[in-house]
């Protein structure tokens, strides 16, 4: 749902700042760290089979510090015992391709070419 904002051509996605905000206090809560949400997170994710979501997710984890490409590696292990295989060889791959871009990433901007 959007509402005008302002100008004729402006609007505001009150669902989405809705949904934002929600979100940022389930995240701001202190009982858990942001490292420990995003491990139930993941498995409830993984669990689901929601790949695009699953994507998201290790990409935060990765880049924010949360997890590293050994503690990825180690929920791909433990994730596929019991989430099946299937779903397991999913987030294999969801992990190596992330790892990878990561640090030909990092690598691009240490060697910047041009």
């Amino acid at each position: 749902m959007t509402e005008p904002a302002g100008p004729a051509t402006e609007t505001v996605d009150s669902y989405g700042m809705t949904a934002e905000r929600a979100f940022a206090d389930l995240w701001s809560r202190e009982t858990l760290t942001f490292r420990e949400r995003r491990l139930i997170l993941l498995g409830l994710l993984v669990g689901q089979g929601l790949d695009d979501q699953v994507t998201l997710q290790l990409d935060a984890a990765l880049r924010t510090g949360d997890l590293d490409e050994t503690e990825l590696r180690e929920i791909v292990v433990f994730l596929t015992h019991y989430a099946g295989w299937a779903r397991g060889t999913r987030l294999n791959s969801q992990v190596e391709d992330l790892a990878g871009r990561v640090r030909r990433d990092r690598s691009d901007r240490r060697n910047p070419t041009g």
